[in-house]
């Protein structure tokens, strides 16, 4: 019943809440180490960036059409498909101004959509907890009442077989009394009682 109590490393807690930034981050990061290394003013390797980003895009557009659209496998599509349009500015791009700009607008948007994701998971794991919660409440009342009902019943026992002590040591003692005939007693109908012997 007693479930142990878990303490997450500051690390755990942490790590996906900078996922975003650091995703981003690296892309930048890579795309200007891109563009160090000859990707600047390459249309080339533009136009590869520009048909891998709208390959990743036809792609999540695909995965999340109709009814059986699968949300994740849209969701990293389109995140592909922002980071190849990140990587691509980047290594394009002459200046920093540019890149900057375009990472802060894809870092924003990457923690508004993974906001969503958190808000979801926090309500998942708020209505587990509050329905263990009320199963532990249950099955202790349950265990309450079993208990009530098992002392009940030993309270019972008990004082059943005191009743019949007592009711035995009062045919005894009556039994035991001068000019007492359990004869008289078996003709008026009532159970026969066990002869008393008499000890000298």
């Amino acid at each position: 019943m007693n479930e142990p109590i878990i303490a997450r490393h500051w690390l755990a807690i942490v790590a996906p809440k900078a996922a975003p930034a650091i995703a981003t981050s690296t892309v930048l990061t890579l795309g200007r180490i891109w563009n160090a290394n000859g990707a600047e003013h390459s249309v080339g390797n533009a136009a590869l960036m520009v048909v891998l980003a709208t390959g990743a895009a036809t792609a999540g557009a695909f995965a999340s059409a109709g009814r059986g659209g699968d949300p994740v496998i849209a969701g990293t599509a389109f995140a592909a498909s922002g980071g190849l349009a990140l990587a691509g500015v980047a290594g394009y791009a002459d200046g920093l101004s540019l890149p900057l700009l375009l990472w802060a607008l894809a870092t924003a948007v990457a923690y508004g959509l993974a906001a969503r994701y958190w808000r979801t998971d926090r309500r998942a794991t708020l209505a587990h907890h509050r329905h263990t919660a009320e199963r532990r409440e249950e099955h202790g009342h349950i265990e309450r009442v079993e208990a009530l009902r098992a002392g009940a019943q030993i309270e019972v026992a008990r004082s059943g077989a005191a009743y019949a002590e007592q009711l035995a040591t009062a045919l005894v003692t009556r039994a035991a009394l001068p000019g007492f005939n359990p004869k008289a007693l078996t003709d008026a109908g009532l159970p026969e009682l066990p002869a008393v012997t008499e000890h000298e």
